[in-house]
């Protein structure tokens, strides 16, 4: 459709959750003949689950199709212009269109627009050091970087891996490997696994994983990458020894994408992510939206704003985008930065702030940490599950959970999301009508006993 058609025209950069959300939206709001959209995405794919990778990687999930949602031929046919493998190198704010070059053709051309949403997503983390680029060293955050390590894992012979880093997409890619039926080394700069969760509850996390036959080599940062004479990677190097690896993961977190916003002069914050309004706006910016991973979200209990890499807000900001964008209203206020994750069966879970994010906020706390069970200890199957809650001093107001545990752990965090977004106190927590029965729960659920030993603690200081 050309612009003497439509009235306005929206050009939608990056076509994953955020981008792909705000564009179908935008679409269900505005008619065809009132907008017309344009979206570019760089890779292969759209609107895929780049959360399900590594369970793609380990084999729970057996094709990467079912990790698509939509693909480009069906937003195609609900009336969106998409064009793949089509990467935007440039934008220029002041005459409102953005360059964009063919991957494949190298041709590039100007795309005007009246109303422009980025959504570039996030990229790895790559260390600065010799070998980090050699084949054989993966990134994992788009599908096109999932098949590239398969394809890898399917034509090595060696059966050494090792994963940089042990957050969320470390452990994930840990137990992905271990899985395929590698031999497992986690190398982790920080003092315990999981650097969401303080380091007592981390310590939990690093024994289920040796429990599980991954080597975990703490407090130790590699150096380089070492090579063979093939050019391929054979192990990674810490200042103190090396790791012979025939397939290296890096698991070290990601970055928001925000080269192309920076250089177009658009506001970043301290974590380098888009600053917008609560309606996603790029701030300074009238039609100029963010959304995903890119951007920096508020954070409810501190009042920072801080970088968090979920799908979850991904699609939450591209409803709220589209909406804006066609003609409605919304808002995204905020997280309280929940999320939980798994490796093999320990469940791993956190909502609100760490020890470390309480005293950065200039917070005093009371914590307390409390050993239950997932379901009556008489039940078939209860199995043991440890909690720990931050609360406020003197006012008793709930300021994080952190769960590690076998089944049935990892959900019960929501119970601590819902109250950190009320706002609630331990003490109004101790109230909570929550289901029980046998086979869910003590009668005490443990987010309730936590609660019941904080609001003693708050009481007492």
């Amino acid at each position: 459709m050309n612009m003497s058609a439509a009235s306005e025209r929206l050009v939608v950069i990056g076509g994953d959750a955020a981008g792909m959300s705000a564009a179908s939206q935008a679409r269900r709001l505005k008619g065809p003949d009132a907008l017309e959209i344009v979206a570019f995405e760089r890779g292969h794919f759209t609107s895929y689950s780049a959360c399900g990778i590594p369970y793609w990687v380990g084999g729970d999930v057996e094709e990467r199709d079912q990790l698509i949602a939509r693909t480009p031929e069906e937003h195609r046919a609900r009336g969106i212009d998409l064009r793949m493998r089509t990467e935007v190198t440039e934008i220029d704010v002041a005459g409102q269109r953005v360059r964009a070059r063919d991957v494949d053709s190298g041709a590039e051309s100007w795309t005007s627009y009246d109303k422009l949403v980025i959504a570039t997503g996030a990229r790895p983390i790559r260390p600065e050091m010799p070998g980090a680029d050699a084949p054989g060293v993966h990134g994992v955050q788009t599908l096109d970087d999932g098949q590239a390590l398969l394809d890898t894992l399917a034509r090595t012979r060696g059966r050494r891996a090792v994963v940089v880093g042990a957050g969320y997409i470390g452990v994930e890619m840990a137990e992905a490997l271990i899985n395929r039926g590698y031999e497992v080394t986690v190398v982790n700069r920080g003092s315990e696994p999981m650097s969401t969760l303080d380091p007592d509850m981390g310590r939990l996390v690093h024994e289920a994983m040796e429990g599980l036959g991954i080597t975990m080599v703490n407090d130790a940062a590699v150096t380089k990458v070492l090579t063979g004479e093939d050019g391929r990677v054979r192990a990674v190097a810490t200042e103190d020894a090396e790791y012979p690896a025939d397939v290296v993961v890096l698991g070290i977190g990601v970055r928001p994408e925000t080269s192309l916003a920076k250089a177009a002069g658009l506001p970043v914050g301290h974590h380098d992510g888009l600053l917008t309004d609560l309606a996603l706006r790029v701030r300074g910016h009238e039609n100029i939206w963010a959304g995903g991973d890119c951007v920096e979200v508020l954070d409810l209990v501190s009042g920072q704003e801080r970088h968090i890499a979920l799908g979850t807000h991904a699609n939450k900001h591209g409803q709220v985008i589209g909406a804006n964008v066609g003609g409605g209203y919304a808002t995204f206020p905020g997280v309280v930065g929940t999320a939980v994750s798994k490796v093999c069966d320990l469940e791993i879970a956190r909502t609100g702030l760490r020890e470390k994010d309480a005293r950065r906020a200039g917070l005093q706390y009371e914590t307390v940490t409390i050993e239950s069970t997932s379901r009556a200890g008489y039940y078939p199957g209860a199995s043991p599950m440890t909690v720990k809650m931050l609360a406020e001093r003197r006012t008793g107001r709930l300021l994080g959970v952190q769960i590690v545990g076998r089944e049935g752990a990892g959900k019960r965090v929501d119970i601590a999301a819902v109250a950190l977004t009320a706002g609630m106190t331990v003490e109004q927590m101790t109230a909570l009508d929550l289901g029980y029965a046998p086979p869910f729960s003590p009668v005490w659920d443990p987010v309730l006993v936590a609660a019941r030993k904080a609001a003693s603690k708050v009481r007492a200081s």
